[in-house]
């Protein structure tokens, strides 16, 4: 299965990177971004609609990639935390997120996630996927509950 592969190599991605990075002398707060992955320095994200198989679906403007939520999250809360994390980062963002082409900017927000935060969109925390390799890729669509979020803030299921 393609989500064991991934846990696996999260795994030793995560336990790895950290102590390699540290005897390089990168210091903690690269070691911490390991582990957290909206402590990584973000640009305010631009949000757009791409046309797909699957339908107009979300995709972070910057390089394309499909976005997705995650059934079990709250409105405006994540509950994806931990190793969950590392499968499916976070779109982080620093500053007000923007709407590209087809995307609502009244549904475009954010929230806070540990030390940063994650662009949300209609009260849906969004979601990459590890898997994901190319703009437009859904690898991870009904996956663990996470679905591509369509251009009106829904589940594509």
């Amino acid at each position: 299965m393609q989500l064991k592969h991934s846990i696996v190599a999260a795994a030793v991605i995560t336990a790895a990177v950290p102590a390699g990075l540290l005897s390089a002398g990168a210091g903690a707060s690269i070691a911490h971004t390991a582990v957290d992955p909206v402590a990584v320095a973000a640009k305010a994200r631009t949000v757009a609609v791409r046309k797909t198989s699957l339908g107009k679906i979300l995709v972070a403007g910057s390089n394309g990639r499909t976005l997705y939520i995650f059934d079990q999250d709250g409105t405006n809360k994540s509950n994806c935390t931990g190793q969950c994390a590392q499968i499916w980062p976070p779109l982080p963002v620093s500053g007000r997120p923007s709407a590209g082409p087809g995307v609502k900017a009244s549904k475009l927000g954010e929230i806070r996630r540990g030390h940063g935060h994650q662009v949300t969109y209609a009260g849906h925390p969004l979601y990459e996927f590890d898997s994901d390799s190319a703009p437009g890729q859904a690898n991870g669509e009904g996956d663990n509950d996470f679905y591509v979020v369509s251009a009106s803030g829904h589940a594509i299921k």
